[in-house]
């Protein structure tokens, strides 16, 4: 009995730390297995941008020709025929409205009837001018009469001459009586109609030339600078994935009243067909030459006794800590140019706790 009980006791304390061994290799596996079970660790991004350090601009405006012009009757008259419409495309000497022609083929008979009667007054003074040579050569007339002979030749000349030119005149009233264009256009407005008594000079048709397109927009005090310096660019409303170069060719002088702003006309010298008058269009000034810069939020910025630095996620969820070129801080971002390439994805909450050697997950928002 005594033996019995020794070797009960020798046994239970040689069991002890088998017991114990065993315990603790399952605790060492329970860690490993929660070491590997561990989720990465969420973090929010942002994706680095680089774009001009000053913004662009942009302004609504609307294309129209360079040139655009009233065309009028030279004489005064009832409006015949009105013979072409808003929108029509018309080429050089093409007629475009006619007045009455009563009137003006009148005084053209009138001038040539005059032409007629000064041609046989002058023949009748050239021939008493003839005899009065002959006669005072014989010495069969005086002086005084020679020379009153040749007066009135001379006068019969100068009646003859101004009955050309009134011949002349009335002829060109009569054919300024059809209103033709002098340009390859386009009619954007009619401003008579047939009956209507107009003057001479008065506006008529209005047509646009399709040389030479151009967008016109305003431009606040602010912008002059750039727009005088600056690249433009110009984007339909029609088309907007399509952009054309401009120019400016003109700015106002004196600024509107009630806006404020200044109108400035850009031309288009590469607009083609697609660019219809009227359109609504966008106009984009950028500075000439400025640096490009990227702005990430200042919570994304590390900085602990070394050089400011982002920490850059790739796909894989690697992340990597890359110094950056700071140029300025603003109110909630900071300005670099450079370190992280276009498109990098930077982690922009928790960088200060963030280990590099640390797998990540990028999520798009942070749930609490």
């Amino acid at each position: 009995m005594l033996l019995h009980s020794i070797f009960s006791r020798y046994s239970k304390i040689l069991a002890f730390p088998a017991v114990a061994i065993a315990a603790l290799a399952l605790g060492g596996c329970d860690e490993t297995v929660a070491q590997k079970a561990e989720p990465t660790r969420p973090v929010l991004t942002a994706t680095v941008h680089y774009e001009a350090e000053t913004p662009d601009r942009s302004f609504v405006g609307t294309v129209k020709p360079r040139i655009e012009t009233d065309m009028g009757f030279r004489v005064a008259g009832k409006v015949d025929k009105r013979l072409v419409e808003v929108g029509q495309v018309v080429q050089v000497g093409q007629p475009l409205a006619t007045l009455d022609p009563v009137d003006l083929k009148l005084q053209a008979e009138q001038a040539q009837a005059e032409l007629n009667a000064s041609t046989g007054v002058l023949a009748q003074a050239a021939a008493a001018e003839a005899r009065a040579t002959e006669l005072r050569a014989k010495g069969w007339s005086t002086d005084a009469q020679l020379d009153q002979a040749k007066a009135a030749a001379d006068e019969a000349r100068a009646r003859l001459n101004r009955a050309q030119r009134s011949v002349e005149l009335t002829q060109n009233s009569l054919s300024y009586a059809t209103l033709t264009s002098d340009t390859h256009g386009v009619v954007t407005a009619t401003l008579v109609d047939a009956g209507q008594v107009v003057a001479s000079g008065q506006p008529a048709i209005r047509v646009a030339r399709l040389g030479e397109k151009e967008a016109v927009v305003a431009i606040p005090e602010t912008l002059i600078g750039r727009a005088k310096t600056g690249t433009a660019r110009v984007s339909l409303w029609s088309e907007p994935g399509k952009t054309y170069t401009a120019k400016l060719r003109e700015i106002a002088p004196t600024a509107d009243p009630a806006t404020r702003t200044y109108l400035a006309k850009f031309s288009l010298p590469d607009a083609d067909d697609k660019v219809s008058l009227g359109m609504t269009a966008t106009l984009t000034l950028a500075d000439a030459a400025t640096s490009r810069v990227a702005r990430v939020p200042l919570s994304a910025l590390f900085s602990q006794g070394g050089p400011s630095s982002l920490y850059v996620v790739d796909d894989k969820g690697d992340v990597a800590l890359k110094p950056v070129t700071v140029k300025s801080y603003e109110s909630n971002d900071v300005v670099i140019t450079g370190g992280v390439e276009e498109g990098a994805k930077v982690v922009v909450l928790g960088v200060q706790k963030l280990d590099p050697s640390q797998k990540v997950r990028v999520v798009s928002a942070l749930s609490f």
